[in-house]
């Protein structure tokens, strides 16, 4: 897991030489609405929590962009009143794509690695699998003093079960709302 978050970040900063004068890098923060779907998920409900983490922005063209984040995420699902509280660290990759000014459509990859899983106080992160894959698709807007807000939606595309014998497959949601500033 290692190799692959310094693998992650040094691919962002390898971004840095493209044209260092207009790369932006700033700070994010939001609340998420998370859940699971697929099987025996009909009891699930909806947990409220936040992210936060850094990003930055590489202009590519005009009208496009890329922005790849990384983020600490609490997630998880409550099932029968009974709260799973999910957390982790997660990569998007996200294009960009300015419709007008400031206002951009987003879409990419997610890698996400699952840091602690607690049932009430009970570790139960072997009950999950350590990586999640998933797509975001959102929108932003991009104020010209370097605020920003953003709505995202992250579809799980990986079975996040790990235990054994079991033909239950599970995968995350998580819709975001968040607010943002480039320093510079």
């Amino acid at each position: 897991m290692k190799k692959i978050l310094l693998l992650a970040v040094f691919t962002v900063l390898g971004f840095v030489n493209v044209n260092a004068q207009e790369i932006k890098f700033g700070a994010k923060a939001g609340l998420n609405f998370a859940t699971i779907s697929e099987d025996n998920t009909e009891n699930a409900d909806f947990v409220t929590s936040y992210n936060i983490g850094v990003m930055s922005e590489i202009p590519l063209s005009e009208k496009f962009s890329f922005q790849p984040e990384i983020m600490y995420s609490r997630q998880g699902y409550s099932f029968n009143n009974d709260i799973i509280a999910m957390n982790y660290l997660n990569i998007p990759l996200m294009g960009k794509y300015y419709v007008t000014k400031g206002l951009s459509l987003e879409a990419g990859p997610q890698i996400g690695f699952l840091l602690s899983a607690k049932n009430e106080k009970t570790d139960i992160k072997d009950s999950f699998n350590t990586f999640d894959f998933g797509v975001n698709f959102g929108l932003g807007y991009k104020l010209e003093n370097g605020l920003n807000f953003g709505v995202r939606y992250n579809l799980g595309l990986t079975n996040i079960n790990n235990v054994d014998n079991s033909s239950i497959k599970n995968k995350n949601g998580v819709f975001q709302v968040s607010v943002g500033y480039f320093f510079f």
